[in-house]
């Protein structure tokens, strides 16, 4: 009995200590003083720019909308994963039920980090696991063009999630496995720059891969697997393999990849179909190099032939 005692206490004290230490690694990171500084005034014609790589209206506008309609960033799309459903919030300039309160620090702090204003862990179907990649200027950017946009009142619904994953504390571990800041695919030096600038706009504010790349249990992505295809994250299906060998897009040239971004035609003369038209109707609003530089990276992603393989219509 007194050794089953000590057992029990070092088993209790044991597990006090993962708790505390839990607790501690756990709390919301804030972006520090340095990277802060970075951020710079912002220009709106700029973040026009960026709104549109980043897809903000796929997400944050009125399901269904049109034309200028889709501006008017009042969220309410349900997102329904396996680990319950997302709504994506209103991100109007509406200072009540939008972030038209919001500091560019605190905007920057959830696009690079993952944190509310009030210090909350904001959950990843808000995709700032590729956002961390971008540069504080850009984040500047799209802070002042959201700034031009209407504000709209009225509160997206909440989420729907069952325990564990309605406990937000959590997820400050799940960072530290899964945000970074540094890139997918590394080039060796000297790499034409057009491939660099279409890895920030694909891994970065594109988030391509947070669609087009397989997931493990806890719902981070294989990036050894990356851009390999997926299971679609809501329903059934799958999202293509978009890698540059067989099973992907080996067949598919640089000419024929940035064409379909701009135009939904791909080199068959299908069409884009599934979640992609909206995708690649925000791709078409970016400039010819944008689209030229993101074909050249994909080009230039290493094969994955395990990889889910391409269809003729993208679903994302």
């Amino acid at each position: 009995m007194p050794l089953l005692k000590k057992i029990v206490g070092a088993a209790l004290v044991l597990g006090g200590l993962a708790a505390i230490a839990g607790w501690f690694l756990s709390a919301p990171v804030r972006l520090d003083a340095a990277t802060l500084a970075e951020l710079g005034p912002g220009d709106a014609a700029r973040g026009k720019r960026i709104f549109y790589a980043g897809g903000c209206t796929s997400c944050h506008a009125k399901p269904g909308s049109q034309g200028d309609a889709r501006l008017q960033l009042v969220g309410g799309l349900e997102l329904k994963t396996p680990f319950g459903t997302f709504v994506p919030p209103n991100i109007s300039q509406d200072a009540t039920d939008g972030i038209g309160a919001w500091s560019v620090e605190d905007f920057a702090n959830a696009m690079l980090k993952g944190v509310s204003p009030s210090g909350e862990h904001l959950y990843p179907a808000f995709p700032y696991i590729s956002y961390a990649r971008m540069k504080p200027a850009d984040i500047a950017d799209l802070y002042a063009f959201l700034k031009t946009l209407p504000a709209v009142a009225g509160k997206a619904p909440a989420n729907s999630l069952g325990f564990p994953f309605n406990v937000r504390r959590g997820l400050g571990l799940w960072k530290l496995l899964y945000l970074s800041n540094q890139p997918v695919v590394s080039f060796p030096d000297g790499t034409p720059q057009p491939v660099q600038a279409g890895r920030y706009l694909v891994e970065g504010p594109g988030h391509c891969g947070e669609c087009h790349t397989p997931r493990d249990l806890t719902g981070g992505t294989r990036k050894s697997q990356w851009l390999a295809g997926a299971a679609a994250a809501e329903g059934s299906g799958i999202v293509p393999n978009i890698t540059s060998g067989e099973g992907g897009i080996a067949d598919w040239s640089e000419a024929d990849i940035a064409n379909y971004l701009e135009t939904g035609f791909t080199p068959d003369f299908d069409t884009v179909g599934g979640a992609m038209v909206d995708v690649q109707r925000n791709m078409a609003v970016l400039t010819p190099e944008d689209r030229s530089a993101i074909a050249t990276y994909l080009k230039a992603v290493p094969p994955h032939p395990n990889g889910y393989p391409a269809r003729k219509k993208p679903s994302s």
